[in-house]
């Protein structure tokens, strides 16, 4: 793959899978724009891999709690603090995973990824993480997070398989209708971002596993590093913006992004 465009994918997944905007929409017009073919399994769990060591990087207290509190469940401690995070991860990853398999299985995942389907879905859950991000309470911070408010927000989740509604995006119009803060919402769509990202990334990589060859592994190191640094500075970038701004930037970028693949999608079918 020219190395332009393994930087320009790398970098426009990096950026997109953590902000509220769809990173599938993103990568639809990308290649169309610029005549590029596309980028195949492999650099898709490549971009995967870097962008889940950018969130676990960004997060590693929370992420270092996590792994403890795996130990203390394998342990039998499952009442502690640390244990309880991890519990309420692994329950809010629980729907997703059913839900992704039996889309996979199904052949449902292949029969909803058109540029039209992006294009409404990018309208309409923007204008739903608008109106929940306006009219959600402010009650809760990520300390509060409970098993029920998990399990919530592992249903809101499984919306995102359907291409252009942004997992990120979803999962924080659920936590924001919760009462969860505009921060916090984030930090616990992220944190749910980590074994969701596992989940997916574990089984694309089952799939490629026999094609991988040196270029193609040279290929997913250059995608997975760009990947990396750019999701990281996108994490940084949203967590400091919602200190003094709401996602309303994010929703007006969605419409221009959604308009812009209706009138694409419409006037390839005309």
């Amino acid at each position: 793959m020219p190395l332009l465009q393994l930087i320009l994918v790398a970098i426009v997944q990096g950026i997109t899978e953590f902000l509220p905007v769809s990173s599938s929409g993103h990568l639809i017009l990308l290649p169309n724009l610029l005549n590029m073919p596309d980028q195949g399994q492999v650099i898709d769990v490549a971009v995967h891999i870097g962008t889940l060591g950018a969130v676990m990087l960004y997060f590693r207290k929370d992420v270092a709690r996590a792994v403890t509190g795996l130990r203390h469940i394998v342990t039998g401690q499952t009442n502690t603090p640390d244990a309880r995070l991890a519990l309420m991860l692994v329950l809010a990853t629980v729907p997703v995973v059913i839900a992704g398999v039996i889309f996979k299985l199904g052949g449902i995942d292949d029969m909803l990824r058109s540029v039209k389907v992006i294009a409404w879905t990018t309208l309409v859950f923007g204008l739903v993480l608008w109106v929940a991000d306006r009219q959600g309470p402010i009650t809760k911070t990520s300390d509060d997070w409970t098993f029920k408010d998990a399990l919530i927000m592992g249903f809101w989740q499984v919306i995102a398989l359907i291409p252009g509604t942004s997992r990120s995006g979803i999962t924080i119009t659920g936590a924001r209708q919760l009462g969860y803060a505009r921060e916090d919402a984030a930090k616990l769509a992220m944190l749910m971002s980590i074994p969701t990202i596992l989940a997916s990334g574990a089984l694309l990589g089952l799939e490629v596993a026999s094609t991988m060859d040196a270029a193609a592994a040279r290929d997913s190191a250059i995608a997975a590093a760009f990947a990396f640094v750019a999701a990281l500075v996108a994490l940084h970038f949203m967590m400091r913006l919602l200190k003094s701004v709401s996602f309303t930037p994010y929703v007006i970028y969605r419409m221009f992004l959604g308009v812009a693949l209706l009138i694409y999608s419409y006037g390839l079918a005309a």
